[in-house]
């Protein structure tokens, strides 16, 4: 069985000052036989210490992490089973491609016969076997992360780590290697965790998703799940290319409708169904924060004013961003900035105009001010 399992764990490290950081705090996390994992979060949140703990690069603090029914706390590297990939691997310049995938696994005296047959399953899977005889001097970045990746798919070991082994690849390289890793587990069926600081990286390739921020797990689940029911506000602007938009202001009731106004000279009104937020009464005559993705906000086009409450309002565009298919709108309602993703032909000319957006209100959250936590979630 190669289920992780990590018990209260913590890291802390000592500064050069003597004080202590608590980078990882009373961790408790468990990844199931064969599954894949996707640790995400912003730089310093943790995410690689777990990674680096479970491969043995780092000691535990306190806790401990098992493979399986094995206690790995004091267990050395090489006999834990794992193979960690990160963007630092440089295969030795002297050897050939193949002579690199076959390096390890003569390290651990494995037979001649063994050996080739690994290293051409391994070339094979992540597209290798014209490189074979190459030398790495020749070999694109993306190429050489293939290798590192087919070099620890060789070894066949019960855990594939991955600490951000596409961080130094341009955008296409990231694209063409992300979904090689997807379909490698598809194909292994390995227990793989992988950590990426990038949001976007950590939705696209499936699995299970575990956001982390100061050390701690925030939000677990699949990818639509958090980006559609985010725990808390963190979540909610992690998750996505453009992160959510907040708005500060109060909610009133209206027979079965929950009526937001947006804070001071704010200028948008919005009338929310009661029912999708059933935990809102405590917060009805008090501040709130109202969540909305850019993509849930449109420019509309009406000949005359709308009514009030409705979700449409006035606000400056500020400047206006064409990226492809769609643009990206910043656009100000007198007390808020916000970001709206807009599929309308629209280009800089369009900034410094002043039009009407409408917020699409069977898709906003709405948050506590104070503790940050999402109110009423959707049943």
């Amino acid at each position: 069985m190669a289920q992780v399992t990590l018990k209260s764990v913590s890291k802390i490290y000592r500064r050069k000052n003597g004080t202590d950081f608590t980078a990882i705090n009373d961790l408790n996390l468990a990844i199931e036989d064969h599954e894949f994992v996707v640790l995400t979060g912003p730089t310093k949140c943790g995410k690689s210490s777990v990674v680096r703990m479970i491969a043995g690069l780092e000691k535990i603090s306190k806790g401990e992490i098992l493979i399986g029914d094995r206690r790995i706390n004091a267990m050395p590297p090489k006999d834990r089973d794992v193979a960690l990939i990160s963007d630092r691997y440089l295969p030795y310049p002297g050897m050939t491609v193949r002579a690199n995938l076959a390096f390890a696994l003569e390290q651990r005296k494995f037979s001649k016969a063994e050996t080739k047959k690994r290293v051409l399953a391994a070339a094979e899977i992540l597209d290798l076997q014209e490189l074979l005889e190459g030398k790495p001097k020749v070999l694109s970045a993306e190429q050489r992360q293939r290798v590192a990746v087919a070099r620890a798919v060789a070894l066949q070991p019960k855990v594939l780590l991955f600490d951000e082994p596409l961080s130094n690849l341009g955008a296409i390289e990231r694209v063409q290697l992300r979904s090689q890793i997807a379909r490698l587990h598809q194909r292994l069926r390995a227990t793989m965790i992988y950590v990426t600081h990038d949001p976007v990286e950590a939705m696209a390739l499936g699995g299970r998703i575990v956001v982390m921020n100061d050390g701690m797990v925030q939000q677990t689940g699949t990818a639509m799940h958090l980006y559609e029911e985010p725990v808390n506000s963190f979540v909610a602007s992690f998750l996505g290319s453009l992160p959510m938009n907040f708005v500060e202001g109060t909610l009133r009731r209206d027979r079965d409708s929950l009526l937001f106004s947006e804070k001071e000279e704010g200028t948008i009104e919005a009338r929310l169904p009661d029912l999708e937020f059933p935990s809102a009464q405590d917060f009805i005559d008090k501040p709130v924060l109202l969540g909305i993705r850019p993509e849930n906000i449109r420019v509309t086009e009406l000949p005359k004013p709308p009514a009030k409450y409705s979700g449409i309002f006035p606000a400056l565009v500020d400047l206006v961003e064409p990226v492809g298919s769609e643009a990206i709108i910043h656009l100000h309602t007198g007390v808020h900035k916000l970001l709206s993703r807009s599929r309308l032909v629209m280009d800089q000319r369009d900034s410094g105009h002043r039009l009407r957006f409408e917020i699409d209100v069977k898709k906003v959250h709405l948050f506590d001010p104070v503790s940050m936590r999402r109110i009423g979630p959707r049943t």
